[in-house]
């Protein structure tokens, strides 16, 4: 098992080693950051083993190099020491908080679910026998839709952006893609109110997903010492008031929303980087570690208070798989192709799935973007009445009858026409919240189910989970990708008669949502923290592998084609193979609106008001005196610094003027971070629109530039080693030609017909 993770971190230390030579190289050639080479060196060195940097060297975008450079000068040894332990705070804070609001998700769903399905186990019993089990179907779809009904109308009507796991987004955030509303409070709210609801309406999905998209908003947050949605600064925290401090912690706040939702802080850390990291850190890892733990014990503590057993913390995670016994989980070198075997089957389920939501796509297309948010609160409150009807149909008709003996473990066991002293094994898949019915999988005794009946429920919750996947309500598709797993998976094992169903249950779980989300490395130590024995790490490996080469060779993970139907701009790990005969003449955006170092305000004002254009980066070229030589490049501004200077009117005349005039410091970019006001709310006078204003001091006076000529690979690797938004394309004589920005790169990718364009949202 150490022998397989440490080839795969030898691979990706060998890719970030091939970025990080390109940041060397970048920075001696345009020393546009000034940072000592070798102290940078000996941190890489260090980060061999301990890694994770969420795009250090990003753009400065909310505040210009000199301001910048000037506070860190007048910074002492104590003062970064003071920011260093800030840091760990801010981690500690991220982790609590994200235990809390885990520990409230769970006792919620726990308490409403367990009151639907106590009820209506009652209302059952009492007309199994006079007849009249209408009634409890109405009554078990109507409870269902309640719940979903206020889940969906607070994501339909207050945050759209709630909807689903979150992960795609924060995928995109972590990448460097900014998303609308993504990490604000009422999004918070909106997530964790209606996951409780959307789980406790029995609908095909879990818990788990959602956590990783709190954790990050609670992260983004509590990193910036305030609340813009609740207009209170707390005066704290202000110095980390920029995309590249704000980045590092939400994928701190990630990676403590995985340890919460499966008491896995190592694979918490592990699905950070494996989903969104570019470097390796040591400092940073170490932190997302604290948080991730800090997060595992707030949730199990509390969770401990609650459950009447102060100090025990053997239960840590929203879904607890239980502890594999040493007797059941041996396994032999002869089953290891059948193991690989059931990770191809992982793919083959994710390719009908697609199918079956690229069809749902074409049919809902104008209920779910034609923003009719009444519709879509109608189509989840159909797929819960539907789901009501088809799990109650399922039990009805089953008869696969078990003893109910001293062992079991059924919540809410129905016997309906089972005889005295038995219950509907169907009932323990179907009536039960997505975890139970995960758990009851793995460790129920053999001969609990009969295959019939797994069959029937894989592919009646197979079709549900597909469904229900894509509806304007938070959910999560790790649980319910799991429950299909671990049933086909049990299904393997008893055809297989000699083997144990619990440990094929297990094995079917990891390929089928490896096959869904094709993540390795991370999922690996997930399932074996969850599941709390390394016996089985070697096997799960495999199988993922299994999954993801197989998948891959046949289409993209689930995530990764929800964030191409979103048409985000999203840059992987690595240029197109066959992308290699592109430059960046051919890929920049021409021709490029500049400004000269001393411009008009008017001209600023319309450029940033035209609306047929968002540009974000502009170069700034200067104009030889008494020469006909064409303006070169000497440096580049961000819309959002300069919409902060015409805010405050710095303005040359104004300056010349006012002999008393405060100088523009940095505070007044960070107050503005992140949401900067549109053009259209600063006024500008007639009389202002005549002044100039000078670009020299808050301009990034060494933008990074490439020659035309420059290939599309390595420019990509420019962009995403140094989580560049901007590259300026310059010629022989540093004249600016072009731009690349995201959208020119992410627009290129390998389809079925060789080098593919895309069409981007403007983001």
């Amino acid at each position: 098992m150490l022998c397989i993770v440490f080839e795969i971190l030898y691979v990706h230390l060998k890719n970030a080693h091939r970025n990080w030579s390109d940041f060397w190289m970048s920075v001696s050639l345009n020393r546009s950051y000034n940072l000592p080479l070798n102290l940078a060196g000996r941190a890489f060195v260090l980060s061999f083993f301990f890694f994770f940097f969420t795009d250090v060297f990003d753009e400065i975008k909310c505040i210009h190099l000199s301001l910048f450079l000037e506070e860190e000068r007048r910074m002492s040894h104590m003062g970064f020491r003071c920011l260093e332990i800030s840091r760990w705070v801010i981690c500690g804070l991220i982790g609590i908080l994200t235990g809390l609001i885990a520990c409230f998700i769970d006792i919620m769903v726990e308490k409403l679910a367990g009151c639907k399905y106590q009820v209506i186990k009652e209302n059952i019993e009492k007309f199994t026998e006079v007849g009249g089990l209408s009634i409890s179907l109405i009554l078990w779809a109507v409870l269902n839709c309640a719940f979903v009904l206020v889940g969906g109308i607070m994501v339909a009507y207050i945050e759209p952006i709630a909807a689903g796991s979150g992960i795609p987004q924060i995928k995109c955030y972590l990448n460097g893609v900014k998303i609308p509303r993504v990490v604000r409070l009422k999004t918070l709210l909106v997530k964790v109110l209606g996951v409780i609801c959307s789980v406790a309406g029995g609908l095909a999905v879990g818990k788990e997903g959602p956590m990783i998209h709190s954790g990050a908003v609670v992260a983004a947050g509590v990193s910036q010492g305030r609340s813009t949605s609740l207009k209170r600064d707390f005066k704290m925290f202000e110095y980390f008031r920029r995309d590249t401090e704000k980045r590092d912690f939400v994928s701190a706040g990630a990676a403590a929303g995985v340890s919460a939702a499966f008491g896995a802080p190592v694979g918490g850390v592990l699905f950070s980087l494996e989903e969104g990291a570019s470097f390796w850190n040591q400092m940073l890892t170490w932190r997302i570690f604290f948080a991730s733990m800090i997060s595992t014990f707030t949730l199990n503590f509390f969770l401990s208070i609650y459950h009447g057993k102060p100090g025990d913390l053997s239960n840590p995670g929203l879904i607890n798989f239980g502890r594999f016994e040493s007797d059941s989980v041996a396994y032999y070198y002869y089953e290891l192709p059948l193991f690989m075997g059931m990770g191809a089957i992982g793919k083959v389920y994710l390719g009908v799935a697609l199918h079956m939501k690229m069809s749902k796509f074409n049919v809902s297309v104008c209920v779910r973007y034609v923003h009719r948010p009444c519709l879509q609160v109608m189509e989840a409150l159909l797929v819960a009445a539907v789901t009501a009807t088809v799990s109650f149909t399922m039990i009805y008709f089953s008869n696969d009858c078990q003893p109910l003996g001293p062992e079991h473990n059924e919540e809410y066991p129905l016997q309906l026409f089972c005889a005295d002293g038995e219950y509907n094994s169907m009932a323990t898949a179907f009536f039960n919240t997505p975890e139970r019915s995960v758990r009851s999988l793995f460790h129920n005794q053999p001969g609990s189910y009969n295959p019939l009946t797994l069959g029937l429920f894989t592919l009646t919750y197979f079709f549900l989970a597909c469904w229900t996947y894509g509806l304007a309500v938070s959910a999560g598709v790790f649980i319910p990708s799991l429950l299909i797993g671990a049933a086909w998976g049990r299904l393997c094992g008893i055809l297989l008669i000699w083997a144990d169903p619990g440990k094929y249950a297990l094995i079917g779980a990891a390929a089928q949502l490896g096959g869904i989300v094709r993540m390795t490395l991370s999922l690996t130590v997930i399932m074996v923290e969850a599941t709390g024995n390394v016996t089985y790490g070697l096997p799960i490996m495999l199988v993922l592998m299994t999954a993801k080469i197989v998948g891959d060779y046949f289409q993209e993970g689930l995530y990764d084609i929800h964030i191409k139907l979103q048409s985000v701009p999203f840059l992987h790990w690595e240029a197109p193979a066959t992308s290699h005969w592109l430059t960046a003449r051919e890929v920049m955006s021409s021709p490029v609106t500049c400004f000269n170092r001393i411009e008009k305000v008017g001209t600023i004002v319309d450029v940033l008001s035209n609306t047929s254009t968002n540009h974000n980066g502009f170069p700034v070229v200067v104009q030889v005196l008494d020469s006909d030589e064409p303006a070169k490049l000497c440096g580049l501004i961000l819309r959002s610094q300069l919409i902060v200077l015409l805010k405050h009117k710095v303005f040359v005349e104004l300056a010349r003027s006012r002999l008393s005039q405060r100088k523009l410091q940095l505070k007044d970019f960070r107050d503005a971070y992140p949401r900067f006001p549109p053009i259209q709310s600063i006024h500008v006078s007639q009389d202002e629109r005549e002044c100039m204003m000078d670009l020299t001091e808050f301009m990034n006076a060494t933008p990074y530039t490439v020659p035309q000529d420059t290939s599309l690979p390595r420019v990509f690797k420019l962009f995403r080693a140094l989580g560049l938004r901007h590259l300026v394309v310059v010629d022989d004589e540093n004249r600016v030609i072009g731009l690349v920005t995201r959208k020119d790169l992410a627009r290129y990718h390998l389809g079925k017909h060789g080098l593919e364009e895309l069409q981007l949202a403007q983001t």
